[in-house]
């Protein structure tokens, strides 16, 4: 099995060092870094799977790292600092970061923690999801993002996505989409309601130039999203 690759990003000599021994006899491939410019470079040379990040470093702020990474990368990010202020777990969080480990800690606890953010990254082929690069929907975790931040979908706009990317090539009528995302819970709801959730999930996921959702008067709905890639 090919090994994860970690970067670890952390001033603190002895620590930098232990970590790095203890995760590479854990059979991951390691790069350490001191400060934010080095890690910089250690991510653009050489990638990584995952980054162990301190807040605060040398030469910046960590969560500023934490969040121009996340624009750019599709890749886990967890924090191990000793800021354990409510304020700044937040925002941690609200950067983007997918966990949030207060200095001291355990290292069975962070093992796990690593194992649990790479096996949410590591998606099985055949997972249902859609993926076109600026809109990402993963619909067994109902996780999604819109240019790498994080959306806030309902359950009834997941299952909205998932019958127009089931029907991409075909109209999706307004009566399929009482029966299968309504009439499926038992709920009764009106035309007027699927035409109000339609047009609150195009806010959420259309941008000033993206049109994934066409409508057919009189007809219903349609998937336009383009080439992103779907298994469904």
């Amino acid at each position: 099995m090919e090994q994860k690759r970690i970067l670890l990003i952390e001033d603190d000599q002895d620590l930098r060092g232990g970590l790095q021994y203890d995760l590479e006899r854990e059979n991951y491939t390691v790069s350490a870094a001191a400060t934010l410019q080095e890690g910089r470079e250690l991510l653009k040379k050489q990638g990584a799977d995952l980054i162990l990040l301190d807040g605060n470093l040398p030469d910046g702020d960590g969560f500023d790292f934490c969040a121009a990474v996340k624009k750019e990368e599709d890749i886990p990010i967890l924090f191990l600092t000793g800021r354990g202020m409510e304020w700044d777990e937040i925002r941690g969080f609200d950067c983007g970061a997918d966990d949030y480990i207060i200095k001291p800690f355990r290292i069975p606890i962070l093992h796990r923690r690593i194992e649990a953010a790479l096996r949410k990254y590591g998606k099985k082929p055949g997972a249902r999801c859609y993926d076109d690069g600026y809109l990402k929907i993963d619909f067994d975790t109902l996780a999604a993002s819109r240019e790498n931040a994080p959306l806030s979908l309902t359950p009834t706009e997941y299952k909205i996505l998932s019958l127009l990317l089931a029907n991409r090539d075909r109209v999706v009528t307004k009566t399929l989409l009482l029966e299968k995302v309504w009439d499926s819970s038992g709920n009764f709801v009106d035309e007027h309601a699927v035409a109000v959730n339609m047009n609150r999930l195009r806010k959420k996921i259309e941008g000033a130039e993206r049109t994934y959702i066409k409508t057919l008067y009189g007809m219903g709905y349609q998937w336009v999203g383009g080439n992103g890639t779907w298994n469904g």
